[in-house]
């Protein structure tokens, strides 16, 4: 019952690579064309960054190849500087250094940082830029013009056949992956009824040899260097951004949770080989990843399948992959497409607050029109800026008099750079006692701006003639406090209950 089982999973895990490793095909001559390259030059990323990350990666079901984004950065860096493109392979090799370097010093976690609406606007956008990246394929690489309308008829027909399969046949049978199905359905379709229509091979050759290992050729002078590394380091954020949020996403389709910062230096690692072995350099695949996780791929066996079938398509059957028709994997995108764009967000865009809504349309937007590193950047920044500023206003204070005639405000809510304007506003510096108190067991400060504000208020007081303490300060604060001896002069009274206070403080 077991090695039936085994079998059984293990026929699933190959299958769905198989699946994926038609589909990646087309995407790595594509995204090698964008970056003015050699199509092997694609092909050689997508096989050996999908087997090193599938082996040594910490998100098992996630496939890894050349992609868009980091073509793109190149090909803007080739454009403006020609003679970059010798350098190709030293630089994705400096690009894998730093993303090794990123997992050893264990940054994964900050992948934690990115908020939900900033995950919705990727997914969405990613999405979008799926869709569109497709049209090409209705277009003749040469000129840039549509196909014949008789072409894009069958084109059309195709990919609605293939739409239907993938939906039908998972509610009649799940022996066969549906996408594979389909696109075995309509290359048969294709070659029996003679049709003319646009194949892998119109694209571009994918025959091949094993890629050979050889030393990359090293710039001669500072200005390439400090050029190479910089895009390197721009292509390693790119990589990393794409691949841990591709992470998440499966972690959250598949109710899993993988190692970010294994699989950073995974990814690293397989860019370093890369670069030794001719690829361009390559993350996760958001589109490949979510078609083996449809097609049942969860563990790494599908992963490896994959990119062993794409080397023996390269070396072997490229003959036979190169009849596949173009429709058949545009058909199959687009299923991603819709399995992929989030379409609740229509419904959550009327229950969230406006500021999040904000960031999931900024993000899609900006994802679409420039690329994905800079949409979330963007997004951060704008939900880092609405939390500081909501945090802003949520700073109060409670005055009353105390036993011994003294006036006390008690605080409550975060003193920091955005709520210090607040925070001043809060006393009156005319009222008629000599002695002030400031309690803040409800309050929490944060930083340097914190501390002026403070010094600021004691400032002030003293100006008037007044006496001022400071109640049950917080371990952080009497540490920023600390940290600010000799730039201000406090009275802090001392709490016997906190001990909080000594005389290094008063």
């Amino acid at each position: 019952m077991i090695k039936t089982k085994l079998l059984s999973d293990y026929k699933t895990e190959i299958l769905s690579g198989l699946t994926v490793s038609l589909a990646l095909v087309p995407e790595a001559i594509a995204f090698a064309f964008v970056a003015d390259l050699d199509p092997l030059v694609g092909l050689y990323a997508a096989f050996i960054i999908g087997l090193i990350t599938s082996i040594f990666g910490g998100r098992p079901g996630m496939i890894s190849g050349a992609t868009g984004a980091l073509a793109v950065v190149m090909a803007e860096l080739f454009l403006e500087h020609p003679s970059a493109k010798d350098y190709l392979f030293i630089m994705v090799i400096i690009m894998g250094c730093f993303q090794i370097l990123f997992g050893l010093l264990k940054l994964g976690k900050l992948v934690r940082l990115i908020p939900e609406p900033v995950m919705f606007g990727f997914v969405n956008g990613l999405a979008i830029v799926i869709f569109k990246a497709q049209f090409s394929s209705f277009k003749i690489k040469e000129t840039g013009e549509f196909l014949p309308k008789e072409q894009l008829i069958i084109m059309g027909a195709l990919i609605i056949i293939v739409m239907l399969i993938i939906q039908i046949l998972p509610k009649l049978t799940r022996a066969v992956p549906p996408a594979l199905a389909a696109i075995v359905v309509t290359t048969l379709i294709v070659i029996f009824f003679k049709l003319d229509t646009k194949t892998v091979g119109d694209v571009a050759s994918v025959s091949g040899g094993f890629p050979i290992p050889h030393l990359p050729k090293i710039p001669n002078n500072m200005e390439m260097w400090g050029l190479i590394t910089k895009t390197a380091l721009v292509l390693a954020s790119v990589g990393l951004i794409e691949s841990l949020m591709t992470l998440t996403l499966i972690d959250e389709r598949t109710k899993t949770r993988g190692k970010s910062n294994k699989e950073s230096i995974a990814q690293g690692l397989a860019n370093v080989i890369t670069g030794l072995f001719g690829g361009m350099g390559g993350c996760a695949m958001i589109g490949q990843s979510m078609i083996n996780i449809e097609s049942g791929g969860r563990k790494r066996a599908s992963g490896i399948s994959a990119s062993l079938f794409l080397l023996s398509f390269i070396i072997f059957g490229s003959s036979i992959i190169e009849q596949i028709p173009v429709a058949s994997l545009v058909g199959v995108m687009f299923m991603v497409v819709i399995g992929t764009f989030e379409w609740e967000t229509f419904n959550v865009l009327k229950k969230i607050p406006k500021s999040d809504a904000l960031v999931i349309l900024v993000v899609t937007i900006v994802t679409v029109l420039t690329d994905l590193a800079v949409a979330v950047f963007v997004g951060i920044i704008i939900s880092a800026l609405v939390f500081a500023w909501e945090s802003a206003k949520k700073i109060g204070v409670k005055s009353f008099i105390r036993e011994d005639g003294a006036l006390e405000y008690d605080l409550h809510g975060a003193i920091f750079f955005a709520s210090t304007t607040a925070f001043k506003r809060l006393f009156d510096f005319s009222v008629k006692e000599d002695e002030i108190y400031i309690d803040f067991k409800n309050a929490r400060v944060f930083d340097h701006s914190a501390i002026e504000s403070i010094n600021w208020l004691t400032e002030e007081y003293k100006s008037i003639g007044k006496k001022l303490h400071l109640l049950h300060l917080s371990y952080d604060c009497v540490k920023l406090l600390k940290n600010a001896a000799g730039m201000i002069e406090v009275n802090v009274v001392e709490d016997p209950e906190y001990k909080v206070s000594d005389d290094e403080l008063a």
